[in-house]
């Protein structure tokens, strides 16, 4: 049995899927790898992925990844607070550094080295591993895999196997509209204010949806005329102010949907108009 490591590059196939309508989650991607690992009759021995943990739509998936025994690599995308200049392909720079570390001091550990991403950027990576007598495998998102990677590619396409594994149902909002409405009409009278990224954050949760269902969902509530967006001005952030949301507590669906809460909430956002 071939003895291989898998080297992720996890915002680069998130990305690629995204765009495709899917959001690939960590249980989907760690059990492609024992799909493919068994298919190719691999011991896929380590799992090393790289991300910026910090990004929203990341938020608790290293714990996740950790608990299935992936090595995760947190990816800081920006300098430091005073400088929001990206770091540009940090995780990139990263992950082919440790490929070249472990190349060098486990040679004989692997026999293959298996690239999840669509990077063209990894091609040198990809020519050193092979000049050390290493095969490579890469992995990427069909249509977003570079054409230098292709070669390396054999056919294996995450977007095929997750669009045959997991096919997507189209998402209705109108469905989770008396549920989030009052999700957001709770985080009103709970907190100062709600948080353009507390609001996603608390929907995601609750309602048991995606990111970019939620954000859909907002889309809708924005387009109804039912959520309004304003900016909050708080000198305790470090940029000095938000994006909050505000309930349209003049429209009927809201109304219904709040109940007993709406005098409270009215309270509270009259307070809040009157300071944006």
């Amino acid at each position: 049995m071939i003895k291989a490591i898998a080297f992720v590059d996890y915002e680069n196939i998130w990305t690629g899927l995204l765009e495709r309508g899917h959001e690939l989650t960590p249980e989907q991607l760690v059990q492609y790898l024992q799909v493919y690992a068994k298919k190719n009759d691999m011991d896929l021995q380590a799992i090393y992925l790289y991300a910026n943990f910090d990004r929203e739509e990341f938020w608790r998936t290293q714990t996740t990844f950790e608990k299935t025994n992936v090595f995760t690599r947190h990816v800081f995308s920006k300098n430091n607070y005073s400088s929001t200049g990206l770091r540009h392909n940090a995780a990139d720079l990263e992950l082919m550094l440790e490929a070249q570390e472990i190349l060098l001091t486990r040679t004989a550990t692997f026999d293959l080295f298996l690239l999840i991403t669509g990077d063209g950027d990894f091609l040198s990576l990809l020519r050193k591993i092979r000049a050390w007598g290493k095969e490579v495998k890469v992995v990427g998102v069909g249509g977003s895999v570079h054409h230098s990677l292709q070669p390396y590619c054999e056919g294996d396409d995450l977007l095929e196997w997750v669009h045959h594994e997991n096919p997507e149902t189209e998402y209705l909002p109108e469905k989770d509209l008396v549920r989030g409405i009052q999700i957001i009409g709770t985080l009103q009278i709970r907190l100062p204010y709600v948080a353009s990224t507390k609001a996603r954050a608390a929907l995601s949760e609750l309602l048991g949806r995606s990111i970019p269902q939620v954000k859909e969902f907002i889309r809708y509530l924005l387009r109804e005329n039912l959520l309004t967006e304003k900016e909050h001005l708080d000198s305790n952030l470090k940029i000095g102010k938000t994006k909050i949301y505000l309930l349209n507590l003049k429209d009927k669906k809201i109304e219904e949907a709040l109940g007993p809460m709406l005098e409270e909430i009215a309270q509270r956002q009259a307070k809040l108009i009157l300071e944006v």
